[in-house]
């Protein structure tokens, strides 16, 4: 009984234990990686920073890195030992240098005066103090004018890493004080890949189309793609096939995703309501299939050479109708309108292309 009791206590969730420990473990933010890599090599290094994206693609591990990188014992330096006391006690959260505050919870001005008063004081073993702050765009007016004072001229020991998914919360005074990276979100492709590399390694037995059905899930976001293999694993157990994932989150098979881009591109009304009524039966999540005919559009958007206009027009009237879905309190009827919609309006002509006729 006690032994299992501490293997529970022991046990670290997949997100976490997959986390990157080393700036090349990093997915899908090479555009971050090669400019943070450059100031690091030539010791162009700012004094605040601000990693700008959607959750879980990396803002908050990629803070830690550079922390890392930071004060390494050979630092500053892109490649370090993450087994290095100094490097290891930055990634458990348990440095006295290297302070993550949450902006959601500690977002009154008398906090951030505290942590003005404390930037005096000089680092214990590393470099620099640094400051982690995520989610910034909580803290309150006058916790960003306190913040402003310091970070337009800190001493010269202390380096700040901001971090937010809304940056137009963020004043401009402080936006213009720092170096701003955005993350993208990660790609299905790279994310079936990561996917695949950690089955892999933890001798789990998945089919490609599973990750990659986890991956499209994910909407970029690779905390949410592991969250979900490893609830999937709980689930099924050490063996996932494709069908598994679709049937635990109600999401179409990319062949009937097909069947219905094919009705809409044909601009056949009748074979898509009926497509759609069969999915709503079978409890297909319309408002995750609507994101996925979506994706499946947008792809053939970028290959197509002919007939853009029709995919322009049913992507954007997809795309507001993807808004609205999510609280819909009339799924079924308004995915239906949703089609009809955007069937109806990618028969009209763009106005462009009738005054290229007229011109003729």
């Amino acid at each position: 009984m006690m032994d299992t009791i501490a293997k529970n206590q022991n046990y670290e969730v997949m997100a976490r234990r997959w986390r990157p420990k080393a700036l090349d473990d990093v997915v899908g933010q090479e555009h971050v990686l090669q400019t943070l890599r450059n100031a690091l090599k030539s010791g162009r290094i700012a004094h605040a920073y601000l990693f700008v994206g959607p959750r879980g693609t990396g803002k908050t591990t990629m803070a830690r890195l550079l922390a890392m990188a930071l004060n390494c014992s050979n630092g500053p330096a892109s490649k370090f030992d993450c087994d290095e006391p100094i490097c290891r006690d930055i990634w458990r959260g348990e440095d006295l240098d290297v302070m993550e505050i949450d902006g959601a919870s500690h977002n009154s001005v008398e906090e951030v005066r505290e942590l003005r008063e404390s930037c005096i004081y000089a680092p214990t073993r590393g470099r620099y103090r640094i400051y982690i702050l995520d989610e910034v765009h909580m803290l309150s007016n006058a916790a960003f004018n306190a913040l402003l004072k310091v970070i337009e001229e800190p001493p010269t020991h202390v380096k700040f890493i901001f971090a937010t998914t809304e940056v137009a919360k963020v004043p401009p005074t402080i936006l213009s004080r720092c170096q701003c990276f955005h993350f993208r979100p990660i790609s299905t492709d790279l994310i079936a890949k990561k996917l695949a590399q950690i089955a892999e390694t933890e001798g789990i037995v998945a089919e490609k189309n599973a990750l990659v059905a986890i991956g499209r899930l994910a909407r970029g976001s690779m905390r949410d793609a592991q969250t979900s293999f490893e609830q999937l694993l709980t689930y099924f157990g050490k063996t996932l096939r494709e069908d598994d994932v679709l049937e635990m989150y109600g999401l179409p098979k990319d062949s009937e995703i097909a069947e219905l881009e094919l009705a809409l591109l044909a601009r056949d009304s009748e074979c898509a309501l009926a497509i759609a009524e069969r999915w709503n039966d079978a409890g297909i999540d319309l408002s995750g299939a609507l994101q996925n005919l979506q994706e499946v559009l947008h792809k053939r958007l970028i290959a197509e050479s002919q007939d853009r206009s029709t995919l322009h027009a049913l992507l954007q009237t997809l795309q507001r109708w993807g808004q609205i879905l999510p609280y819909s309190s009339s799924e079924r009827a308004d995915f239906a309108v949703a089609l009809l919609e955007a069937i109806e309006n990618s028969r009209c002509r763009p106005i462009s292309a009738i005054l290229k006729q007229l011109h003729r």
